[in-house]
């Protein structure tokens, strides 16, 4: 059977393989320790629950506009305001079945094939198979580790080509937990001012699990406004993974020709996370709050039990629930016959000899690294860190 070229475009997502990975091994009776997934543990706060019930017992069981109902995209935009401080209208915002939903929306609207993105490593895994799905060219921009992972403004214009026709980053990041501080993203404003042609996905779904007190949104720049497309949504800060309801907050030509596309691809998400979302994005944040204490405590305690790890260099993220440590220490050891080569070999490894999943940081754009989600019990991390050190140990 032969398949479409496209298929060859685009890979298997590092963080579902080890996902799935992990689940078989599970279910050959194996006890599985996974800090993989990018998954808050927390259940959906009951008021956000209690709301999708009255949803369901009213009857909103039935097609909605492409961009979502307009009381969501108002509730969207009340949300931009009270915590940005940013004004859109409703016909700016359009809601999709989650933040990569948006994401492959927004890139399919603005890029066309030889475009170049710009990219920061280390990138969540999704935004280089996209970009490469239109056929468009993937310019990275290495964050360096004494940076905190983050770009600098000289980088960013060294990069910057006639071609370049979009610039897509998150803050706070994922992997590596790295924050943007409002006089840096002032630093790379003042680069993209010089080039009005290049476009900016901001992805801020990462928004409330910040540690720096304060989040800091490239949107606040009117110089900007009218080039950036914001990308949110309810996954991590409303502990909603599987409610399925991203949004963009963009340009209104951009907004509009992402409605088209959504039209011919899923039509409008579902109907009662849509009134669930009108309720979470009104509500106060007091769960969410909650959630980002025990998130606090989490880094902490897992930075904690990683730096008594011989051979691991691991900075502090200020946001996200990652920790992204160096481990190219280990990279040309031994177990057995086995050679460790790189961060796919030491995450395979880990998974099989260790019970645990991680990430490989080649995934992400950073070879010497894996990610190891902290978005789980005490007690599992613990006992998932201990596996780790005891597996590494045994690496000659």
């Amino acid at each position: 059977m032969e398949l479409a070229e496209r298929v060859d475009r685009i890979a298997e997502s590092q963080t579902l393989k080890m996902s799935r990975l992990g689940n078989e091994l599970k279910a050959k009776g194996l006890d599985v320790i996974s800090l993989s997934l990018g998954e808050p543990d927390f259940d959906t706060p009951k008021s956000i629950r209690e709301a999708a019930k009255k949803a369901i017992d009213e009857g909103y069981t039935h097609y909605t506009p492409v961009p979502g109902y307009k009381e969501l995209r108002e509730a969207i935009c009340h949300k931009l305001k009270r915590d940005n401080g940013l004004d859109y209208a409703p016909d700016q915002i359009v809601a999709s079945t989650g933040a990569k939903h948006s994401l492959i929306n927004t890139i399919m609207t603005v890029v066309n094939p030889g475009d170049e993105v710009i990219v920061p490593t280390p990138y969540w895994v999704t935004y280089t198979a996209q970009v490469e799905f239109v056929k468009g060219k993937v310019v990275n921009v290495q964050g360096k580790a004494e940076n905190d992972y983050k770009i600098t403004a000289a980088q960013l214009e060294e990069a910057i080509t006639p071609k370049t026709k979009l610039f897509m980053f998150s803050s706070p990041c994922n992997p590596s937990g790295s924050v943007y501080t409002k006089e840096e993203l002032e630093s790379l404003k003042a680069v993209f001012e010089k080039y009005p042609q290049v476009l900016i996905i901001s992805d801020e779904i990462y928004e409330y699990i910040n540690y720096t007190g304060k989040h800091e949104s490239i949107a606040q720049f009117d110089s900007l406004k009218d080039r950036i497309i914001l990308v949110n949504g309810l996954s991590k800060g409303y502990a909603m993974t599987g409610w399925r309801l991203g949004f963009v907050a963009a340009p209104l030509p951009i907004a509009k020709a992402m409605t088209k596309i959504q039209g011919q691809f899923t039509s409008a998400t579902c109907s009662i996370t849509q009134r669930a979302g009108i309720y979470a994005f009104n509500a106060d944040l007091d769960d969410t709050k909650e959630m980002v204490k025990e998130f606090r405590k989490r880094r902490d305690h897992i930075l904690e039990v990683a730096r008594e790890i011989p051979g691991i260099k691991v900075h502090e993220p200020q946001g996200a629930f990652y920790i992204f440590p160096d481990v190219s220490a280990y990279f040309g050891k031994f177990f057995a016959d086995d050679i460790i080569n790189n961060a796919d070999d030491l995450c395979m490894y880990l998974l099989q000899k260790g019970l645990v999943a991680t990430v490989t940081g080649n995934a992400f754009g950073e070879p010497n690294c894996i990610r190891i989600s902290y978005a789980t019990s005490i007690a599992k991390i613990d006992e998932g860190m201990s596996r780790i050190k005891e597996a590494l140990a045994k690496l000659k």
